[in-house]
């Protein structure tokens, strides 16, 4: 039994030794970029959704604008592949790496790097559907997703418990940005220039994403309260619904350039982050 217990160790220890490689390091910093690049787009279009332009302020609408040029194919199956090794690395983070750690440490990283592996995993699958001409539009799949909920015996409850996980994620988003807890992922920039402008836009980033997310998980719950499953539209929604309110244009820019802050923030994250 030691001697198998001892076979498996061993063999951990040479996926992880594996796993900790400079091309997975430079492949999950891209995916970081790519992230990055569509927060900064998703921000342009709420400022644009503000002075009455079109567009889908949500990962489906940056990744459509993204692929809308000649090299569109190439840009998408590249994300592919930042994405899915992004992916790879939180999951390694959630696996591999925390096996040292004491076991409330190793369970809560599991919960959180494995949660990411699996937003990186769908983001990447977003893009080669992109990239194959599948394209799909999150606001019907939000939809969708709120109508099978309902259909089901559980199905109130379990969409006002989506609604208030997706709310639960967005002020966990806004405390970690008020609390500044972004700081432990970054190199130390403390007393510099560079670290008062990284610590000004991972503040705002951060809080206008929390807001943004808390938007989208009251219309889930406004849903479930109306049993209307067409109220749940996504982000795109969310923002789209503000037009509508006397101070949702200011709003709008407000998330717009909170979310653009977010994106300069992963980018930093991207060439700075502790991996």
């Amino acid at each position: 039994m030691a001697d198998g217990e001892s076979s498996l160790s061993e063999a951990a220890d040479a996926i992880e030794e594996a796993s900790d490689t400079k091309a997975l390091d430079v492949v999950a910093r891209l995916g970081f970029a790519v992230l990055a690049l569509l927060h900064i787009i998703i921000g342009a279009i709420s400022i644009a959704l503000a002075f009455g332009q079109p567009g889908q302020a949500e990962a489906t609408g940056a990744i459509e604008q993204m692929g809308a040029n000649p090299w569109g194919p190439a840009i998408l199956w590249a994300c592919v592949i930042a994405c899915t090794g992004l992916a790879l690395w939180q999951l390694s983070e959630a696996t591999l790496r925390s096996r040292r750690l004491p076991r409330k440490a190793r369970l809560g990283k599991l919960v959180s790097s494995g949660g990411l592996a699996l937003v990186y995993g769908s983001v990447g699958l977003s893009f080669a559907g992109f990239a194959v001409g599948m394209r799909t539009d999150s606001g019907d799949t939000t939809r969708d997703l709120s109508t099978a909920l309902l259909n089901t015996p559980v199905g109130l409850p379990a969409l006002v418990a989506v609604g208030l996980a997706v709310m639960g994620v967005g002020v966990f988003f806004v405390v970690k940005g008020l609390r500044r807890g972004f700081k432990q992922e970054l190199f130390r920039f403390d007393g510099t220039r560079r670290g008062r402008l990284i610590d000004s836009l991972g503040v705002t980033g951060h809080v206008a994403k929390g807001v943004a997310l808390n938007l989208v998980g009251l219309l889930f719950v406004i849903a479930a309260g109306k049993q209307s499953p067409e109220e749940s539209t996504g982000l795109d929604g969310s923002l789209q619904a503000l037009t509508d309110h006397p101070f949702g244009p200011y709003l709008l820019v407000a998330i717009g350039a909170g979310f653009i802050c977010y994106g300069l923030f992963a980018l930093v994250r991207a060439r700075f982050g502790r991996m």
